[in-house]
């Protein structure tokens, strides 16, 4: 309340050192030979404005602290109140296991981040139960709905593999070379997204490929269990070796 006070004295030219009553200000006055009369008549003109200006303009300024003081009660009731909602959405997506849970959840919290995750694991299930088709539909789904960070890259990768395996080669690999390409991309995904196009290499017997491929996850991350059995792959499907013509020079 006293910054409140403080501007509204500024603004009608008053200084906040003169809250005292007229008796402490008396009793405060330093006596000035032959020039007393002066000080007290300033003082007392003080004081009537004062009292003029909280006459006038006391009760707005009680209505206006009232007011201030239940804005801020009542935003630390909605915060309190969100924060109860959100620990309850939480506790909820924890208790879901199944994909019927998780659908459940979507249901009764579209929109929330967890949805997005909820997708996510509904898309995982489906493609370890070999639906691919339907896979691909709940990763798009996980993917629109995650914000970008790890789950919604996570989910790209889920569905370039889901397409692959659905018959939609062609889409599924442009999409495993984007994510495998992207040097902002999260390096987790990267590295999986190059053993996987490494893999189906291998697959179609590409051996320069696999090499190439097995080259950039060993310069990225050596040590990664990706990059392992990249390494592994060059065994299964060699590269091909130039064909050095003999007696060229004849």
């Amino acid at each position: 309340m006293a910054p409140i006070v403080a501007l509204l004295l500024a603004h009608f030219d008053l200084r906040t050192s003169f809250f005292m009553s007229t008796s402490d200000s008396s009793s405060n006055l330093t006596p000035v030979t032959g020039s007393t009369a002066p000080v007290a008549t300033s003082n007392s003109h003080i004081d009537e404005k004062l009292h003029g200006f909280w006459e006038k303009n006391g009760k707005a300024i009680g209505v206006l602290c009232v007011i201030v003081a239940l804005f801020y009660i009542g935003k630390a009731g909605y915060d309190y109140l969100a924060d109860q909602r959100e620990a309850g959405v939480q506790a909820e997506y924890a208790k879901a296991v199944t994909v019927d849970n998780f659908k459940a959840f979507i249901a009764a919290h579209p929109g929330h981040s967890l949805s997005g995750l909820a997708n996510l694991q509904i898309a995982d299930a489906i493609y370890g139960a070999n639906q691919f088709a339907q896979a691909v539909t709940e990763y798009s789904a996980a993917a629109a709905a995650l914000p970008a960070g790890p789950f919604a890259s996570r989910a790209q990768l889920g569905l370039a593999m889901a397409k692959i395996q659905a018959g939609q080669a062609t889409e599924g690999q442009a999409l495993l070379r984007q994510l495998s390409d992207d040097t902002k991309q999260y390096q987790a995904v990267r590295l999986e997204a190059m053993y996987q196009l490494a893999s189906l290499a291998a697959s179609a017997g590409k051996g320069d490929e696999v090499q190439r491929l097995a080259g950039q996850l060993m310069q990225l991350d050596s040590n990664s269990p990706w990059a392992q059995r990249a390494f592994g792959l060059q065994a299964q499907v060699p590269a091909s070796k130039p064909v050095i013509g003999i007696n060229a020079g004849k």
